[in-house]
């Protein structure tokens, strides 16, 4: 998941723990782009800008 989403996975694994919460919108556009989550379930609004006009917001190296 860490890959998908350019998240740590340590902050991923705090996530699921409940010691952390997402609150950042960066990271939760982040998130949802890396889940490939349906615009239908997330609206245009939780989707990154660039997404319509080229390559998704994460890279991975």
């Amino acid at each position: 998941m860490a890959l998908l989403t350019g998240l740590s996975q340590a902050f991923l694994s705090m996530l699921e723990s409940g010691q952390r919460r997402l609150t950042n919108i960066d990271r939760i556009i982040v998130l949802l782009d890396g889940l490939n989550a349906p615009v239908d379930i997330t609206g245009p609004m939780l989707r990154p800008i660039a997404a319509a006009q080229g390559p998704s917001l994460r890279t991975i190296s």
